[in-house]
């Protein structure tokens, strides 16, 4: 079902919708009606209630065509969503998780900052507690959905002093007093993706809005992020296939020196890597979402298939560009743009860099 909605809805004007930089609006409409933006949440609350590996083979093949669609759909479920149904209070769940799972409404999850990237622990916004209310101060920068999501997962500061165990997660909504955006960022891929930068000044949020216990924040934050991690993975990994699949095809078609080019050894070398580097990271994406889904830790297995797809994706893509020459670098063969869309899963929730640091630290013990 996800394959054919990529062909049959998420084909036809994606070009333009990266060259525009538009939000796909419509098509996460009808995503949200096949049940795309809820998968893993239970029935209870409005999801699918499928486990981790259908997830993942969805975002497969929703991101062979448009990853500006398929992030949409890995915040929602990975991070937002997820987040909520594992830590979140019944009320909350009710309140929040129904919409979200449904496809009512978009979530977006706030962690990087313009001092906090890489280092999740140098939150610089504040949540002050006031009682029964914090009072939230800060920016929060390269937010995916920030712009059409209603809910916002905030992680925000409350003791300083305390380090990483002052980080507090609180549920924003974004029509709150003092909540602005700040203008869309102009990407180099996922053009489509709606990213902006988000400001809280003296935002009042109730105490039942945190998720978790005080100073519960940061954990939250890194346990969402290693199943993340997966979603993402699976991203790069749907983004490698597209690629490898246009290369294929256009290699059976396009002639050089009086026959195709797939009888080039030169090409079917080519060829052969794509595939065998593709099956290789399918198979690491696949193991960290059976993990997760086993209930095992999933940290190593998600870095490794993250670390591993994201590369491959990049590797792929370039390799298919070289395939194509010339007709490679126009828009309308597509695998520029797969292209410009590898890159960014070297970087966001967690860059290739610091999925070694989880690697080599997971190893070495």
């Amino acid at each position: 079902m996800a394959a054919d909605f990529a062909r049959t809805e998420l084909l036809p004007g994606v070009i333009e919708r990266d060259e525009k930089e538009q939000f796909p609006k419509e098509q996460i409409r009808k995503m949200a009606g096949l049940g795309f933006l809820g998968m893993m949440v239970s029935s209870r609350y409005g999801g699918s209630g499928m486990d981790t590996l259908s997830y993942v083979l969805a975002m497969e093949e929703i991101s062979r065509i448009d990853a500006s669609a398929s992030v949409c759909m890995s915040v929602n479920n990975s991070l937002v969503c997820w987040g909520l149904e594992t830590y979140g209070t019944e009320e909350q769940k009710q309140k929040y998780l129904v919409p979200l799972a449904r496809g009512e409404v978009l979530g977006a999850f706030l962690l990087s900052e313009p001092e906090a990237g890489s280092d999740a622990t140098s939150q610089r916004t504040l949540a002050e507690d006031q009682g029964d209310h914090y009072l939230v101060n800060g920016t929060k920068n390269w937010i995916t959905n920030a712009g059409s999501a209603s809910v916002y997962l905030v992680m925000a500061q409350t003791d300083p002093s305390l380090g990483s165990r002052g980080i507090n997660v609180l549920i924003v909504e974004k029509d709150s007093p003092g909540v602005t955006l700040g203008a869309k960022e102009h990407k180099m891929g996922i053009r489509g993706s709606d990213t902006h930068s988000v400001m809280f000044q003296d935002v009042r949020v109730p105490k039942e809005n945190r998720i978790g216990e005080n100073g519960f924040g940061f954990k939250f934050a890194m346990q969402t992020l290693a199943g993340g991690r997966i979603g993402i993975a699976a991203q790069a990994l749907g983004i490698a296939s597209g690629a490898y699949g246009l290369a294929l095809e256009y290699s059976k078609q396009r002639k050089a020196f009086g026959k195709e080019i797939s009888r080039h050894q030169a090409i079917q070398f080519k060829l052969a890597d794509m595939a065998t580097r593709i099956e290789a990271a399918r198979l690491l994406v696949w193991k960290a979402a059976w993990h997760k889904d086993q209930q095992m830790d999933y940290g190593l297995s998600g870095s490794m298939a993250k670390v591993f797809a994201s590369e491959t994706a990049m590797w792929v893509t370039t390799e298919a560009v070289q395939v194509h020459g010339g007709y490679g670098y126009v828009k309308e063969y597509h695998v520029e743009r797969l292209m410009r869309d590898a890159k960014i899963t070297q970087i966001y929730e967690g860059t290739s860099e610091v999925q070694r640091i989880v690697i080599s630290r997971a190893i070495l013990k």
